[in-house]
């Protein structure tokens, strides 16, 4: 049959436009997203105090509080433990969240 393809969880055959199998569960594509999980840390690690990687993962209202907080530190200490939590994210999970 044209357009099918083995499922990458149980090897069932399924349609190559399944997101997920029918048969498992297991999703067949990988996840991408235009933001880059490195970059969001890499900015939140050197200009989290601003709320820069809150603007760049499209977290407008938040960036502002980061912006208007920042002379407390407490923006650059939340986004410190930001930064560990993007590093320790996976690449499928951080897209889903902010791809």
């Amino acid at each position: 049959m044209s357009g099918m393809v083995f499922c990458r969880g149980c090897g069932k055959e399924i349609h190559s436009s399944a997101r997920a199998c029918p048969q498992c569960g297991a999703t067949q594509g990988a996840v991408t997203g235009e933001k880059s999980r490195i970059a969001a840390a890499l900015l939140a690690f050197f200009l989290g105090g601003f709320g820069v990687h809150k603007f760049y993962l499209g977290r407008i209202g938040q960036g502002f509080l980061y912006l208007i907080f920042c002379w407390t530190f407490i923006p650059a200490l939340i986004a410190f433990f930001e930064f560990i939590i993007y590093l320790c994210t996976s690449d499928e999970n951080f897209a889903k969240k902010y791809g």
